[in-house]
């Protein structure tokens, strides 16, 4: 053992992963992990509620180095998969308000005070969310469609003439347009049908082919936030919808029950969070949100 005195701790800040109002089992606690270089998650009492946290070293959670970590691919999901853990360790023993990856304050009073003063709407919010989960589905036009077989009567004998040629590429065009339009309608049929068995619905920006890996475009990206006594009834909805043949030109995907991220947002009136919203700049990252995170300590 060294005879050296210990130097100062490397100056740390704390990283917020949820709100809830009981706090969760120590055991499942202390076996749940956040970022990997951080200490053990840990509660801290906020008035009458209990934020989850983790202590995490400044070198690497500031905002210059966050924001560098967040622009590489690979550090960003293990960043969103680190705070699903966290968001994860907190939901056992009832309702939760995940917060915005890489939430970070400068001390432990800091993040007390920043839940105290928003104590009211986040009481609202876990009474909204309480028996309730998010449900996504992402509506794609389907794989198929009129211009399939473009080029079909270019064979020999075919009118090979400038007009012949440019009247052929219009009605092509035609088509195409025509069956997005009808895609377009099918994928608000869905939605429509859905909202019948949701609390409310999130609309997200659609996400692109680089990352779907579809050719076809995603026309829809929505969450409903669903009662679990709905939960049967939706997916009952769901699979009608996959298999009575009423929408052939989409294609319906779908992923749940979730922690609802979507629904959970503490800066706003919970009484009109998620009532038909569109969110254009909410993106999905393991259900988390890289650009709207609270990038930086908070002071």
């Amino acid at each position: 053992m060294s005879g050296l005195p210990a130097g100062p701790a490397a100056p740390a800040l704390v990283c917020a992963f949820a709100v809830t109002r009981t706090p969760p089992d120590a055991a499942a606690l202390a076996a749940a992990t956040g970022h990997e270089e951080g200490g053990p998650l840990r509660v801290l009492r906020a008035g009458g509620l209990c934020l989850v946290v983790q202590d995490v070293p400044a070198a690497l959670f500031d905002q210059e180095a966050l924001a560098e970590r967040l622009n590489r691919p690979g550090d960003l999901e293990r960043c969103a998969r680190a705070h699903h853990r966290g968001v994860e360790a907190a939901h056992g023993r009832g309702p939760v308000v995940p917060l915005p990856m890489a939430t970070l304050y400068r001390g432990d009073r800091t993040a007390e005070r920043a839940v105290t003063s928003r104590e009211a709407v986040l009481d609202a919010l876990l009474d909204r969310l309480r028996d309730r989960t998010e449900w996504a589905v992402k509506v794609h036009a389907a794989e198929h469609g009129p211009d399939a077989a473009a080029g079909s009567g270019s064979g020999a004998g075919a009118d090979t003439g400038g007009r012949a040629y440019l009247s052929r590429a219009s009605a092509r065009r035609r088509d195409r347009e025509d069956a997005h339009g009808r895609a377009l309608a099918e994928a608000e049929a869905v939605d429509a049908e859905l909202r019948r068995y949701a609390v409310a619905a999130v609309r997200h920006r659609p996400q692109s082919e680089r990352l779907t890996g579809r050719r076809a475009p995603q026309l829809l990206n929505v969450a409903y936030l669903v009662d679990d006594a709905e939960r049967v009834r939706f997916t009952r909805a769901l699979a009608r919808i996959a298999a009575d043949g009423r929408h052939p030109a989409v294609e319906v995907g779908v992923s749940g029950p979730w922690i609802p991220y979507s629904f959970a947002r503490w800066d706003e009136d919970p009484d009109r969070t998620g009532q038909g919203r569109t969110d254009p700049d909410r993106t999905e990252q393991d259900r988390t949100d890289p650009d709207r995170t609270g990038q930086g300590a908070r002071s």
